[in-house]
């Protein structure tokens, strides 16, 4: 319980098949079956032959969500519990660079921003922890920029957002160029913070993601999703000056 977050999320091969079968399910199979039908394994972050991307890949392809499917998912899985163990995590998890946090891949935000779950999330914060300079140049539609952790203790926990409609959520999803170092720096801090303020387990947001890859994996995939259609590193050669400075403020 005192860890910030619990053991590393689920590989991503397993939440697919399983939304699989509940697809192809007859309507008596109620009771289980005594033979178990065997899967395809495969490598963690990459799925099988007899997988496919939710959502479809970019604005709206095939293979979305229903609302009657999601709410089976979430009744069937055995999934880890969120910050304030209340419920379980809505959004498929992958394995990323740090195991103590939960990563979703480009395609699971896609299916966010598109709205295929609209029906249980009320609010996504996507939360991009580059440097302004880097956001200027390109960044996710709705993002907002928080490249300081003064920022985001402004931002997120002065006045804590809350669903108007208890039964849905609210999400936030941290990013930085790849995802590497600022954006899940960003996401141990806003945890810490909002544990810090309130009593346990309880809290602000319970809910917190990594998108993994950050803007660099994310933008050649869905450039649409992206304001200006661009990218900036944040080693780039015109603002050298800009990246010691903020490097500076963030120490």
């Amino acid at each position: 319980c005192r860890q910030l977050f619990r053991s590393p999320s689920m590989p991503s091969s397993v939440i697919r098949p399983i939304l699989k079968r509940l697809e192809r399910r007859p309507p008596d199979a109620d009771t289980p079956s005594p033979v178990k039908p065997k899967r395809r394994r495969s490598v963690a972050g990459t799925p099988g032959k007899d997988t496919e991307p939710v959502g479809g890949g970019d604005a709206g392809g095939g293979g979305s969500f229903c609302h009657q499917e999601i709410e089976n998912l979430l009744a069937n899985d055995h999934r880890e519990l969120i910050g304030d163990f209340s419920k379980a995590y809505l959004l498929q998890t992958v394995e990323g660079k740090h195991q103590d946090l939960k990563y979703i891949s480009p395609e699971m935000m896609v299916a966010v921003l598109t709205g295929q779950f609209s029906s249980l999330i009320e609010s996504c914060v996507i939360v991009d922890c580059r440097y302004p300079y880097e956001y200027e140049g390109g960044h996710i539609k709705g993002a907002v920029n928080l490249p300081l952790e003064q920022d985001a203790e402004e931002f997120l926990l002065k006045k804590p957002i809350v669903p108007f409609d208890a039964s849905k959520r609210v999400i936030v999803i941290f990013h930085c160029e790849f995802s590497s170092e600022r954006g899940p720096r960003m996401c141990r801090f806003v945890r810490e913070k909002d544990r810090a303020c309130n009593e346990y387990p309880q809290l602000h947001y319970p809910e917190l993601y990594v998108l993994k890859g950050g803007y660099r994996e994310f933008f050649p995939q869905y450039q649409s999703h992206c304001e200006p259609q661009d990218y900036r590193p944040m080693h780039h050669a015109d603002f050298k000056e800009d990246l010691r400075r903020f490097r500076l403020k963030s120490r």
